[in-house]
């Protein structure tokens, strides 16, 4: 609706996971680097933790365009599956026939693939994403494909992305195997307030925006107070402000149209479209 008039080529704030839009800061270029080091040196497990909407997802997304092509690698977007369900889902994501028989069949035809990938000199990594909705039982099977190796190296390095609750139900007694084999962690915090600004800036720019859109400081400052640096919420806060704008028939985003904008996302106020922002 309001491409047009805020001069843009496409949204600068959509919700959906896409790499091409994707803000390194500091916290997510030391993300990144911890997942590549635990694929390259073959850690085994990597943890990687972060709050509800920190982007770890399109980090995920990110990581797949990083690797070299002599890694294969299965991403695993849906975490609530039983035991039988994840192995399906791994080896279809291998390019595998995921219905060969029971668990037992499954884990051979997965155990053939990892060592002959192995003897063509090729690194095998599993992400999964959401692995804190991950059972119990579903997290030990995670850890019994880990025993597929060689006298020398792991066959499979898995990525265990989720938020907090991912490191407390690692936690576990039960789960103790598992934790203890965990070779690499890292835990994404939110953006600073000077990174909103650029994050804010990178979007708009990676968007085609014209120039003619302008943020104020103390909009951006108002942005990071409401979001607390959380991408997601920043996306959505600043995507509600340029709908604003285009009914408000301004192109100056300020402090008032943000808190207005954030007060309407959160149902608080309607936005009119007959009087000017007031706060």
């Amino acid at each position: 609706m309001y491409l047009d008039y805020l001069g843009l080529r496409e949204h600068p704030f959509s919700v959906t996971t896409d790499p091409a839009f994707l803000y390194l800061s500091r916290r997510h270029r030391e993300a990144l680097s911890h997942m590549m080091y635990g694929i390259r040196e073959r850690k085994g497990f990597i943890e990687i933790t972060g709050e509800i909407g920190t982007g770890k997802t399109t980090l995920c997304k990110a990581l797949l365009r990083q690797l070299e092509d002599t890694t294969r690698t299965a991403l695993i977007l849906h975490s609530g599956l039983s035991e039988l369900q994840l192995l399906q889902a791994v080896i279809q994501d291998f390019g595998l026939d995921p219905m060969r028989g029971n668990r037992f069949g499954l884990f051979n035809e997965l155990n053939r693939f990892l060592i002959e990938q192995a003897t063509l000199g090729n690194n095998i990594v599993l992400i999964i994403d959401e692995a804190q909705n991950l059972s119990l039982r579903v997290l030990e099977q995670i850890r019994m494909l880990s025993n597929l190796e060689t006298d020398k190296q792991k066959l499979v390095q898995i990525v265990l992305v989720g938020q907090p609750q991912l490191r407390d139900k690692l936690d576990r007694p039960s789960l103790r195997q598992l934790q203890q084999r965990i070779g690499v962690r890292y835990h994404i915090l939110p953006l600073d307030g000077e990174e909103v600004r650029t994050y804010i800036e990178h979007r708009l720019e990676i968007a085609g925006s014209d120039g003619s859109l302008a943020f104020t400081g103390e909009a951006f400052e108002e942005i990071y107070r409401c979001s607390n640096g959380i991408p997601r919420l920043m996306n959505l806060v600043c995507d509600r402000a340029l709908l604003a704008c285009y009914v408000l028939r301004t192109k100056l985003v300020d402090r008032a149209l943000i808190q207005r904008s954030y007060q309407e996302l959160m149902g608080q106020v309607p936005l009119s479209t007959s009087e000017p922002v007031k706060v």
